[in-house]
């Protein structure tokens, strides 16, 4: 599988509606497209209209796959294959779950 950056710009108002789509976004990920589409870390930021959106690190097979999640959990989707990954330096999760 390759890896991508899924960009969902300004897409809710609070925390609370973001739990739903995370909810529904791992259900598709780990049911109906296991296997084919894999669900890494989400980084939740405020935009600059006040509203938040989400950067998504995702492993799949294609483009096309991670359309079609994002088609079957009604969010958009801004695709970006990473070429490349420089790990400056452990995030503080994995150093502690390596302990």
């Amino acid at each position: 599988m390759n890896q991508y950056i899924v960009r969902r710009p300004s897409t809710w108002a609070t925390t609370k509606e973001i739990e739903g789509g995370i909810a529904a976004s791992a259900r598709v990920a780990n049911r109906e497209m296991f296997g084919q589409v894999r669900w890494i870390r989400c980084y939740v930021v405020n935009e600059p209209d006040g509203r938040l959106g989400m950067f998504d690190v995702y492993e799949a097979h294609s483009p096309e796959m991670l359309r079609e999640h994002a088609r079957r959990v009604g969010l958009p989707s801004d695709i970006y294959p990473v070429e490349t990954t420089f790990i400056v330096r452990a995030d503080l999760d994995q150093l502690a779950s390596a302990a």
